[in-house]
């Protein structure tokens, strides 16, 4: 990843992402598949059973982290054409145009909570349902078709039955309007009477996320229930209409932050009658981010809030498996030095996570892409983090 093999490597991923080939296909040529298990799949992926998934599950909070974010990584993709930059040519995977992708999907991801616990998140993505759920956020549908309701809701059913919980992760520009109001929807029915079962996604790279969180935390206010956001950069940026994403990494790093602070601190990010911290609605936050400087100020602004008796809300912090590390361990051993004081101290341990995508190598192509850019988008820190590990190595063996 550090290395100059990654711009030619990404090249090779894309082309067996997009190709048609049974030839490049991982699920039908072995050799394929080894490469893809052995050079990015097992970094980044959880596994493709329960048995792998269990194990990888096990690791991470014997290493310490208070919990997991498990998804399934089946979705759909859809490309902003080329001719017309305000719209997009939708691409259904292999395994979405089956007829019972619905069935598929729901099984999946009940699949998927069972391999974790209480505490826990299910990450879920509504374009895994395959074509009626596509076509149905594409279109702008108010509600979802009634095969795809009752799936959602017996996955929000099972999720609080086993106090585990769950967010629905955003997607791409086409479908997130759509994304938002189902997900909404649930907020409005499982998040009652301060339990939180629902998360969505808002990404902060998008120049109307501070918009979209004013709303959210607007109708979370007016019809009261507890409202969940998980907050991201974005990931689609491959895939979406670039006018619409900020226009610099500045930008995106400073709507970014600014959105964590308004919500730590109990305001609006548009500061539009939100100065009256008790008309605040009961907000969760989960900052989902590899930006080392943006989680230093989100757990010192709520360990300085706590510690001067402000008011903030309840935050959680988590990177995904295979990158990041180095943040996700420092806030580890921030939290037990905390642990190592007075019991007079006020407890100020954040909740740590690492979120896990589990499915066959096919199923992991198009997540798996999106890493790849990741990483080439925050080259210093990959260098950093392979140094750091050369040094590692070297401290075990001695030299």
């Amino acid at each position: 990843m550090s290395s100059p093999l990654l711009d030619p490597c990404l090249s090779m991923l894309k082309y067996v992402v997009d190709s048609k080939s049974p030839l490049l296909n991982p699920s039908k040529n072995p050799l394929v598949d080894y490469l893809l298990r052995r050079t990015i799949y097992n970094h980044f992926c959880a596994g493709t059973n329960e048995a792998e998934v269990r194990k990888t599950v096990q690791d991470m909070k014997g290493l310490g982290f208070e919990g997991v974010i498990l998804g399934y990584a089946r979705e759909s993709i859809a490309k902003a054409d080329e001719n017309n930059n305000d719209s997009f040519q939708v691409e259904k995977s292999q395994q979405a145009i089956q007829e019972n992708a619905v069935e598929e999907w729901r099984q999946g991801n009940l699949r998927t909570l069972k391999m974790i616990g209480a505490g826990d998140f299910l990450g879920i993505k509504f374009t895994g349902a395959g074509p009626k759920a596509v076509e149905a956020l594409s279109r702008g549908d108010l509600v979802p078709p009634p095969s795809i309701a009752q799936a959602i809701t017996e996955i929000c059913e099972a999720t609080a039955s086993q106090n585990s919980r769950l967010w629905i992760d955003a997607e791409q520009q086409i479908f997130q309007p759509t994304i938002d109001m189902w997900t909404i929807d649930l907020m409005r029915k499982f998040n009652r009477n301060g339990r939180i079962v629902v998360y969505n996604t808002i990404q902060a790279y998008l120049k109307s996320s501070t918009e979209n969180v004013h709303r959210h935390l607007c109708l979370a206010q007016k019809e009261g229930w507890t409202l969940g956001i998980k907050l991201v950069r974005g990931a689609y940026i491959a895939h979406d209409i670039r006018s619409r994403i900020h226009d610099t990494k500045v930008d995106t790093d400073n709507s970014y932050d600014h959105i964590v602070e308004s919500l730590l601190s109990r305001k609006s990010p548009l500061k539009i009658g939100s100065d009256n911290a008790s008309a605040f609605p009961d907000v969760r936050l989960f900052v989902a981010s590899h930006n080392a400087e943006s989680v230093r100020k989100a757990s010192s602004l709520y360990r300085q809030r706590i510690h001067d008796g402000q008011p903030t809300i309840p935050v959680e912090i988590g990177q995904l498996q295979g990158m990041a590390d180095e943040v996700s361990c420092e806030l580890l051993a921030e939290n037990n030095t905390g642990q190592s004081e007075t019991s007079t101290t006020v407890p100020t341990a954040l909740g740590v996570f690492k979120c896990l995508a589990w499915g066959t190598t096919e199923e992991c192509l198009h997540f798996l892409l999106r890493r790849a850019i990741e990483n080439k988008s925050a080259m210093e820190r990959t260098k950093d983090t392979a140094a750091a590990m050369r040094r590692e190595a070297r401290r075990r063996l001695g030299w």
